[in-house]
């Protein structure tokens, strides 16, 4: 049968009424459609809003999510059974948002927060990042960098080839030279400390017993009968404790009477060297015992002193707790001559010169001045100072830099320089990071040390003999030079 004209408009006009009643209707039941949002988080923190369970809310709502750490832990990320191109936000964002498309569980993801530290052996650096993780650079014939991948790193330290970590659940790892078992670690557990001499590991536990490996040639790892001991330090072939009353213990190599240490008492911090061993008081004076050939037990007179340190065969730094600092031991270039600085905020060493910060803004510089590299004494309104070889390097307020020194290579080059807000030294060559993130660079370039025209983005910088270091705003690192 044919419809007239009339009925086939009528139909026509019905079908879209029809259809028009079907949109409204379908778009007002999806405004009324609820979903459920599950939302839980691992051990470590909370998710604060909206809060833990499960809620209800309506198709297209979108909800703000905000992930809290416990103090010790930190936000990884979020997971669940949801579209993350759609559904969420920035999944590895503490604070995001969620639309409601569907049901969907949302997991607050937390790990522990590692504070981050550096340690350095005997030809490499070793350092732990804040996610636990293990960064290791230098030489690495014994596989002592070997680190990568290490986890849940709490604390490193770096003997002469060897590298040991902790866990956070107190086991310990070892790589690197391991001729004398010193990295024979692997059954270790409850360690707190870790400390790495020559050849030989040592390691405290939490009941305040302590454990060696390695080299015993000088009884150095004679340990076992320690106990109630709260900090360990070791030297060249000796081991140093101090226990939870004061006193100290020592056992090893004692040629020197490095080992002499069974009088002191209300010792709350030791150091090792090579062949010499300093403590600090709870009078916050020190005293030191062992080889003294360059005056590095000299520390009777200091006073004040809120941390201790060794520098190998050689020296014996403090640190004051008024800000200033004391150095003893090998006198040759006078490098050690700090006893008369007042009001220092930063130090920088060199080979063999030493320069100072003061809190107006000038420089000090003692040691050896054989290219002028002291000739600092006329500066002011400096803000930063390196020290490399030969030459030392100074930031003022403005962003301009000064320099003084060898200039062989053109590494003190730098009176153009504007906008720098950081500067490092390297053997032959300076560098500096400007304000806007780039990165200029003087001096020897044989290495290709001095390219970093083209790097940007940077938030630090590092200089070594013949190499560079940049430290990307995002984490990352760039280097050039030597490798």
């Amino acid at each position: 049968m044919t419809l007239s004209w009339m009925r086939r408009h009528y139909v026509a006009r019905v079908s879209i009424f029809l259809i028009m009643i079907a949109s409204i209707m379908g778009m007002v039941a999806c405004g009324g459609i609820e979903y459920d949002l599950t939302i839980a988080s691992t051990a470590g923190g909370m998710v604060t809003t909206p809060g833990e369970g499960t809620f209800t809310y309506s198709w297209g709502t979108e909800v703000v999510l905000v992930a809290t750490p416990a103090d010790g832990y930190r936000f990884v990320e979020w997971t669940g059974d949801l579209d993350t191109t759609v559904a969420i936000g920035n999944i590895n964002a503490a604070t995001t948002a969620i639309t409601m498309f569907g049901d969907y569980s949302v997991t607050a993801n937390f790990g522990k927060y590692y504070t981050a530290m550096v340690a350095a052996g005997g030809y490499h650096t070793v350092g732990i990042k804040a996610d636990g993780t293990v960064v290791a650079v230098g030489r690495n014939s014994y596989r002592q960098c070997n680190v990568g991948g290490w986890t849940d790193i709490t604390q490193v330290a770096a003997g002469g080839g060897h590298t040991v970590g902790i866990k956070s659940d107190g086991r310990a790892a070892a790589v690197g030279y391991n001729d004398y078992g010193q990295c024979d670690v692997s059954g270790w557990t409850g360690i707190t400390q870790v400390t790495a001499g020559g050849l030989h590991t040592v390691g405290l536990k939490s009941d305040g017993t302590v454990v060696a490996v390695g080299d015993n040639s000088d009884g150095q790892c004679n340990v076992g009968n320690w106990t109630g001991i709260t900090q360990v330090a070791a030297g060249g072939s000796h081991t140093v404790g101090v226990k939870s009353d004061g006193r100290a213990a020592a056992v090893g190599d004692n040629s020197y009477g490095q080992c002499d240490v069974s009088g002191w008492t209300g010792i709350t911090q030791v150091a090792a060297g090579m062949t010499h061993t300093v403590g600090l008081g709870d009078n916050d004076k020190v005293i030191a015992v062992g080889d003294n050939s360059d005056g590095q037990c000299n520390v009777g007179g200091w006073t004040g002193i809120a941390q201790i340190a060794t520098g190998g065969w050689y020296h014996t730094a403090g640190l004051k707790s008024d800000g200033t600092v004391v150095v003893v031991g090998q006198y040759y270039w006078e490098q050690c001559d700090v006893s008369g600085w007042r009001g220092i905020t930063k130090v920088a060493a060199g080979d063999l010169h030493t320069v100072g910060l003061k809190s107006d803004g000038t420089v000090v510089a003692v040691g050896d001045n054989s290219y002028g590299k002291c000739n600092a004494g006329g500066w002011t309104d400096i803000t930063q100072v390196a020290a490399s070889y030969g030459h030392t390097v100074g930031v003022r307020s403005d962003g301009t830099v000064v320099a003084v020194g060898d200039n062989s290579y053109g590494q003190c080059n730098v009176s153009g320089w504007t906008g720098i807000t950081q500067i490092a030294a390297g053997d032959l060559h300076t560098v500096g990071l400007k304000s806007d993130g780039t990165v200029v660079a003087v001096g020897d370039n044989s290495y290709g040390q001095c390219n970093v025209g083209d790097w940007t983005d940077i938030a630090g910088v590092s200089a070594g003999w013949h190499h560079t270091v940049g430290l990307k705003s995002e984490g990352t690192v760039v280097a050039g030079g030597d490798n």
